[in-house]
């Protein structure tokens, strides 16, 4: 019997975007009852309001991150929470957090193997206007900008692979 190394299954950087877009339009339709729309490329969210980050270590090791504008986050929150939400408080920095969370567990289901091989970090939410994220050298990237209510919201994956 021929053992498979986990990591030869693991998906391209190409089909990783895929997988996180898919990931995240099913965490939105499902728990903000929002469809949304086809990622874009080359579009750039310049300076986000918050950044949510969910840590993976394990087989896949990195980083996830959702990335937006104050007003982007109080609508997810509002949605979440089916209250009317406008500016940023613990709600909505919570909900953002729980976002980003629910994501990275759909990506990591969606891995043939990952599900039991990757762990996930607490939720990270770091908030303000004038902050630069920076992932250790990550040897696969995928950045994904995803038009949201008129603006963008911007969903990264930072891997270190093995």
């Amino acid at each position: 019997m021929e053992v498979q190394n986990s990591q030869s299954a693991q998906p391209a950087e190409a089909e990783l975007g895929t997988i996180l877009e898919k990931a995240m339009g099913e965490v939105f339709e499902i728990m903000l009852g929002i469809k949304l729309g086809p990622a874009a490329t080359g579009t750039v969210l310049r300076h986000p309001d918050l950044t949510a980050l969910i840590g993976l270590a394990g087989d896949l090791s990195g980083v996830i991150t959702l990335s937006c504008s104050a007003a982007s986050a109080a609508h997810m929150a509002s949605s979440m929470l089916g209250a009317a939400i406008e500016e940023v408080d613990d709600d909505v920095r919570d909900a953002l957090g729980e976002i980003c969370n629910m994501i990275a567990g759909n990506f990591r289901a969606k891995i043939p193997g990952q599900a039991s091989s990757c762990s996930l970090s607490i939720p990270t939410v770091i908030s303000g206007e004038d902050y630069e994220l920076h992932a250790l050298a990550p040897n696969q990237h995928v950045e994904l900008w995803v038009p949201y209510e008129g603006t963008v919201i911007s969903l990264g994956l930072y891997l270190e692979r093995k």
